[in-house]
């Protein structure tokens, strides 16, 4: 019987780790898939990690160390080179490496950190042959960061996600030409800073309401073309636009990586893909903990860590019998928020609710709504989907509430 086992040793796996070391949980082990603990920040050697968690500027690389050293400084046990292949919903962690084969372990609290992948060409039902200079993103990140090797010379990014936006401004430091950079939606998905110092610092042209709609080349990329899109974001006819290029650069969204979660009967949501939470970042099954891009698409790592805390102290207190008072209090959206960070609230003390909205709005005021009864309103001058936002609901508020409305309505 080992207390606690976390799944995946990116900077959620860890930082949830020493938040319940710190709590007094020793038996801990991290199950990490990779060689090296960090998680996808290694590959990320840009700036801009750190500032909101320790208030100054860092590389990803830099900022994993900082959790990585205290790992290892806290003395909190990991395995590198494993694979978990299934999780029970009575916490039997079942996993394989090289060393130890296939082994099973039986936990008291599990904490999922599995992180998020990103979504292939299959997913898009784009015309063409298959020809090779199509990559993820995040696959020409690693390959320029950590590999050393150029993806190709001419350039398109469809989808304006960060990773998108950040691998445009790379593509072009190390020489290529960036044509362009696509994005489906009449919004960017990105984070306005990236927006700022990826494209409009590097004259980078951001298509709004475009999209590829056919690969050209047989052994190579040798074009695109895109269209623009309606409101229904179907290509209209007579907008195509040819480009040429040598490689298709893919940040089309990230999926949390929920397989194991499946197998365990965690209950999914429909719009983050992620677990069902409370604000302890329980799902419905007892004992089994989620944070980080398994839980939900963060934009900032910063945040990732103050999430993973949580999970950390709440699965440290489970583990310790900590008994508070439960009430069961379920959280709405009325479409225009797209999403809440806890869906369901079973304790009465206060909480941070993160959101995400579903389009770019101006002028509106965020309201809580307990039935008719009007608990919590904020003014926001612009609200994006690119944009964690989040809102504190004090515990008195709660007072025999049984569901939350959360409502844009106009400032």
């Amino acid at each position: 019987m080992t207390d606690l086992v976390i799944i995946g040793g990116g900077p959620a796996g860890m930082s949830a780790a020493i938040a319940a070391r710190k709590k007094g949980i020793k038996d801990i082990i991290i199950l990490e898939r990779d060689s090296s603990l960090g998680g996808i920040l290694q590959q990320c050697i840009h700036n801009g990690f750190g500032l909101h968690k320790f208030s100054e500027e860092m590389t990803g690389p830099e900022y994993a160390w900082r959790y990585e050293k205290e790992v290892k400084e806290l003395g909190i046990e990991y395995k590198l080179n494993t694979m978990v292949i299934d999780i029970s919903e009575d916490r039997v962690v079942t996993a394989t490496n090289s060393e130890d084969g296939i082994f099973q372990i039986q936990a008291r609290a599990v904490i999922l950190a599995m992180g998020c992948r990103e979504r292939a060409k299959g997913a898009l039902n784009i015309s063409g042959t298959r020809p090779s200079g199509i990559y993820s993103a995040g696959t020409a990140q690693k390959l320029v960061n950590m590999e050393g090797y150029m993806p190709g010379k001419k350039v398109v990014v469809l989808g304006s996600g960060d990773i998108g936006l950040i691998m445009a401004r790379r593509m072009t430091l190390e020489g290529a030409e960036v044509k362009a950079v696509c994005e489906l939606m009449p919004y960017s998905g990105g984070l306005a800073r990236n927006i700022e110092q990826c494209l409009n610092d590097f004259s980078i042209p951001l298509k709004l309401s475009h999209t590829v709609v056919k690969i050209h080349g047989e052994n190579r990329v040798e074009g695109i073309t895109i269209a623009r899109v309606d409101e229904r974001r179907k290509p209209i006819k007579g907008t195509e636009e040819y480009i040429e290029c040598d490689t298709l650069l893919l940040s089309v969204g990230l999926i949390p990586e929920n397989e194991l979660s499946k197998s365990a009967g965690i209950t999914l949501d429909a719009s983050t893909n992620g677990a069902i939470v409370d604000q302890d970042r329980q799902t419905n099954c007892e004992g089994i903990f989620a944070c980080g891009n398994v839980l939900h698409v963060h934009d900032l790592v910063d945040f990732v860590s103050d999430e993973a805390e949580i999970a950390g102290i709440s699965a440290a207190d489970y583990i310790n019998n900590v008994c508070e008072e439960k009430i069961n209090i379920n959280v709405k959206t009325d479409g225009k928020i797209r999403y809440t960070i806890p869906q369901v609230i079973t304790k009465k003390k206060d909480v941070t609710v993160y959101f995400r909205v579903s389009d770019v709005f101006r002028n509106k005021k965020i309201c809580v709504y307990d039935g008719k009864r009007l608990v919590f309103s904020k003014k926001k001058a612009k609200l994006a989907p690119g944009e964690m936002e989040s809102i504190k609901l004090m515990g008195d508020m709660l007072d025999n509430s049984t569901e939350l409305m959360f409502k844009l309505e106009e400032a």
